[in-house]
Order: C-alpha cells, then sequence, then structure tokens
C-alpha cells in the first residue's frame, strides 16, 4: 500500500494550468525521484502535498496521505501533519530559517509544538539531530543565528527542522542545491538511512539527474505541469524513451564548445594575489574577554592571467567567498597584498579603487537576491556604469543595456520589466548583462549555475565560453560543481581550510588529484552514467 498516493491532480491559478493530472505513488521505505526544468510544476506537486497552495490556487484530483484526503482535510489536520508525520526541507535555506531566532530554538521549535517535550528535553534531542546532519557541538552551538552559518551549514539546519520527528514522509525540495559535492554525499547517505531505519517515504525534488539516478528507486519526469515519464530509475534513465528524458541527460552533461582554451605566455598577470590572510573576531565568552581570532583564509597567493579562465574550488566554508570579496575589494585583507592590471588595490579607498571597480564585475549565486526587486531591469543592469569616467547620458544608456542584454540573449522589450517576471535562469543572464556592462577584464562568478536546473544551466555555461571567446574577459569560477569546473575552466585551485593544496590544468587535477582534500571532491561529485550503472548492476 502506498504511503503517498496522488491520482489525476490539476491546478490552476486563475486561468493558468499548473499541473495537468499529474499521478505519482511513494510506498514506505522507497524514494520517489521528481524531476524537471524551472515551472515543471515540481514544486507546486510538492506544496499542494503539504497543502500549501497559493491562495487563489483551485486544485481537482486526489491527494491521498496515510488513508488521509490532503484536499479535503482541515487546517487542524493539516496542522497536526505538517513538520509530524510530512517533513518538508525548502530549496533556500536562509528564506525557511528564521533570522532572530537561534538554530537550536528553530529546531527545538517543532519538537516541543509536536511533542511536548520540555524545553531541556527539545534542546536535547535538537542537538542529537543537529550533530547527525554534521553540525558537532563543539563548533555548532546551539546559541549560533542562521547569519553566522554558511550556506551549506543553514541547509544542514533546515534538514534537522525536517526529520527531528522521524517523520512518515519527507519532501525534498532541492535539498542539496547549496551544498558542496562531498556534503552533499554525506546529506544524501544520511536520507537514505533515515528511509531505511523508518520505514520513511522520501520525495526528493531535484534537477541533478545523477542525484536522483543515485538514490530514487523510481523517477517521475515532469514537463510543463505534466508527467513526460516515469517508471523504475535506472531503467528509465538507461532506456530514454521519451525524446525530454534524453534532453534531460544530454544537458546534464552539456560541456560548452571551447575552441580556443586560454595558453599561458601573457607579461603580466591580470590578478595577482599575494599571501593574503583574513582573521574575523572570536565570539565573546564573557563580557571580557574574546575567543581566538578565526582564521577564514591563510596565507593564499594565486594569479589569474588576461582571457583565462579560474575555477576555485572546496568545500563550504572553506574560505572561497572570503577570498572573492577581498579580491573585489569589498572586504579587507588581514595582511598580503591584491594587485589588479599592476596597481595594489589592497588598503586603498573607494575614490582610488574606482578604475578596478569598472574593469572588474561580479556575478553572484542568487540572481534574484542582488537584485532590488523595485527597479526596473534598464537601472538594474545599468547599475555600473556610474563607475565610468563619462556617465552616458539617458539615449546612450538606454542603448548600452540593449546591447548588454543581447549579449546575453534578452530583448530590448525585456529593459521595462521587473525581476520577478523572469524565470531563474533569465534573471541569471540579467545578472551576466549587469556584469559585462562595462566590459569588464574580469567577472567573479560565485556559483552561478548552482540554483540552475540542468538546460538552463547548460545555457548559461554556454553563454559564459562565448563572452570569454568574444570579449577575452578572464573568469575566477567559485564552485563546489566540478562538472562545471571541468566544463569551463583552464585551471582549477582546490581550497580547503583556507589554504590552497592544489592547484593546476583542469584535467590534471580533477583526472589525477594529488591532495586529499581534491580526492574527496572528486570522490563525491555525482555521475549520471556511473550512477545508472551501479543502479543496473544493483537489480542484477
Amino acid at each position: 500500500m502506498s504511503l503517498l498516493e496522488i491520482e489525476n491532480l490539476s491546478l490552476s491559478i486563475g486561468d493558468t494550468p499548473i499541473l495537468k493530472g499529474v499521478e505519482l505513488a511513494v510506498a514506505p521505505g522507497e524514494v520517489m525521484g521528481l524531476v524537471g526544468e524551472s515551472g515543471s510544476g515540481k514544486s507546486m506537486t510538492a506544496l499542494a502535498v503539504m497543502r500549501l497552495m497559493p491562495f487563489a490556487a483551485r486544485a481537482s484530483g486526489r491527494v491521498a496521505f496515510d488513508g488521509i484526503d490532503i484536499l479535503a482535510a482541515s487546517e487542524d489536520q493539516m496542522c497536526a501533519l505538517r513538520g509530524d508525520d510530512i517533513g518538508m526541507v525548502f530549496q533556500e535555506p536562509m528564506t525557511a530559517l528564521n533570522p532572530v531566532k537561534t538554530i537550536g530554538e528553530q529546531v527545538a521549535e517543532g519538537i516541543r509544538w509536536h511533542t511536548k517535550a520540555s524545553r531541556a528535553e527539545a534542546e536535547e534531542q535538537a542537538r542529537k539531530i543537529l550533530d547527525r546532519v554534521g553540525l558537532p557541538s563543539a563548533k555548532f552551538p546551539l546559541s549560533r543565528y542562521p547569519h553566522e552559518l554558511s550556506g551549506g551549514q543553514r541547509q544542514r539546519v533546515v534538514i534537522a527542522i525536517a526529520c527531528a520527528l522521524k517523520p512518515k514522509l519527507l519532501i525534498a525540495d532541492e535539498p542539496t542545491t547549496a551544498l558542496d559535492v562531498v556534503l552533499q554525499a554525506q546529506i544524501l547517505d544520511l536520507l537514505r538511512d533515515l528511509v531505511a531505519e523508518n520505514r520513511m517515504g522520501l520525495l526528493l525534488i531535484s534537477h541533478d539527474l545523477a542525484v536522483v539516478t543515485a538514490m530514487a528507486d523510481k523517477i517521475t519526469i515532469m514537463r510543463h505541469g505534466e508527467v513526460m515519464e516515469a517508471g523504475d530509475t535506472a531503467r528509465t534513465l538507461s532506456g530514454q524513451l521519451h525524446p525530454y528524458t534524453r534532453q534531460l541527460a544530454q544537458a546534464s552533461m552539456h560541456v560548452p564548445a571551447r575552441p580556443r582554451p586560454h595558453t599561458a605566455g601573457s607579461a603580466r598577470p591580470l590578478l595577482q594575489v599575494d599571501g593574503v590572510t583574513r582573521d574575523y573576531p572570536g565570539r565573546r565568552s564573557s563580557l571580557f574577554r574574546r575567543a581566538a581570532p578565526i582564521r577564514a583564509v591563510d596565507d593564499v597567493s594565486l594569479s589569474i592571467e588576461p582571457g583565462q579562465s579560474v575555477a576555485l574550488v572546496g568545500r563550504s566554508g572553506c574560505g572561497k567567498s572570503t577570498l572573492a570579496r577581498m579580491i573585489l575589494a569589498l572586504d579587507k585583507s588581514t595582511s598580503g597584498t591584491i594587485r589588479f592590471s599592476g596597481e595594489t588595490i589592497t588598503g586603498r579607498s573607494e575614490a582610488e579603487l574606482k578604475p578596478a571597480r569598472r574593469d572588474m564585475q561580479v556575478v553572484f549565486q542568487d540572481p534574484y537576491g542582488s537584485f532590488d526587486p523595485r527597479q526596473k531591469v534598464e537601472k538594474l543592469v545599468a547599475e555600473p556604469l556610474h563607475v565610468l569616467d563619462k556617465k552616458p547620458a539617458n539615449a546612450e544608456r538606454r542603448e548600452l543595456v540593449a546591447h548588454a542584454l543581447h549579449e546575453v540573449g534578452l530583448g530590448p522589450r525585456d529593459m521595462d520589466k521587473y525581476p520577478h517576471e523572469f524565470s531563474g535562469g533569465q534573471r541569471q543572464r540579467l545578472s551576466i548583462a549587469r556584469a559585462i556592462i562595462t566590459r569588464p577584464k574580469l567577472v567573479v562568478a560565485d556559483e552561478p549555475v548552482s540554483a540552475l536546473d540542468v538546460s538552463i544551466r547548460a545555457q548559461i555555461l554556454d553563454l559564459f565560453a562565448e563572452l570569454n571567446q568574444k570579449l577575452g574577459i578572464a573568469y575566477l569560477f567559485i564552485t563546489h560543481d566540478l562538472t562545471v569546473a571541468r566544463a569551463i575552466t583552464d585551471e582549477v585551485l582546490v581550497m580547503h581550510e583556507g589554504r590552497i593544496v592544489e592547484r593546476g590544468k583542469t584535467g590534471a587535477v580533477l583526472d589525477h588529484p594529488q591532495s586529499e582534500a581534491a580526492r574527496a571532491l572528486v570522490r563525491a561529485a555525482p555521475d549520471l552514467h556511473r550512477a545508472i550503472a551501479r543502479r543496473l548492476q544493483e537489480q542484477g
């Protein structure tokens, strides 16, 4: 008997159909993978199971959980189910967590609400589950706040909240998107163990086919609110009978065409980092005492030549983003020097940094969070133009914005839209347009494709490769996704606990890693072909 049964589920908002006759089932102890591109209806299907649809949504069909008709259940019944019998891990941990409550309070809250445990008992259970998801008490006391954690660490807190009461069904919506590959493997192992130990059903929503193949017993592939193909995971993905399944598989292994990879030979590096260190003050242990400083970046040196594409890879919290902020002069180094175009930028005033600001731009991981939602695209993309010596007039500014949009595959009419009117992939294109409008020499891309589905990811990687060839832009890609590093970069730097532990040509480092940190990343990296072969072997 299935734990969750969805039959002919249709859902519309106003006159817009979102889901069209969706059917799937999850049995106790079974993992169901739900795969598709952005806008395919995956998350809305999950929200329908939790009865968290938008207010204006109208749903029909049948959603049954453990014998309960979800669509007909009262709100009191749903409140009793949510968090207790049905847990959910949302994709964006920062919006799922309360910024003014400690992580201990947030994990213990659901325990106290559903079990009536005392504060001390709930905190003890919270401590155990946080230890289990990789947040040990020695480094992550219950008194920490979400802003004191990295993105991957915050996602572990969200998973701890969802799993604290050992639900019968766990819905995980892109649970490992923000995690490095080593931690991703650990979290997936944890979810797999919970399924086996508690006979928990798991609905795993992801755009990563390799992750779903490694985890899921069955798979459902959606597009435009409809189920395209469903069945046993290994046989569905090895057979690829539906054209859309083949399209997703090809996109997940896509490598951009880079006919002229960078070759060394520049007389002077574009970016030179020498012995950079960054310390942060330790937490105050009492009124008069403060703990020892925390070293986030430890004696790092690197160089990037004009037109070169370099990947900085490593686990969450290893110091990658801190190093990027110092390179961008958004954070000050404790020691060491950073030179850009031959000029030292460490210790400079904002006025002195203006030329560097023009020639060095950034693409952030979250394109929506990096835009002011109240401003139109024209103003957002034109923001970097204020660093030019001569600011363009209105007509010229519109022309520059239109040209930048054209280069990233968007049109002039998009200038008059707001960020919320674009998909995730389109918003990332807007981020790239904003970064290239001043014709920079270097673009720092901090996890630019980690939140995108495989098809959009392939398009964005193609765009980066094209701009590298056409404009000669150098890139520093900060990523935990080794497939991105292999696809788009000439060299790889492996960072671990604030230090660069290995460097070299991309193929050499990823095919024959020398450091233990690099070997751990390579071992944990998901691989679709390998996952399908292992699944088929397990099934005999």
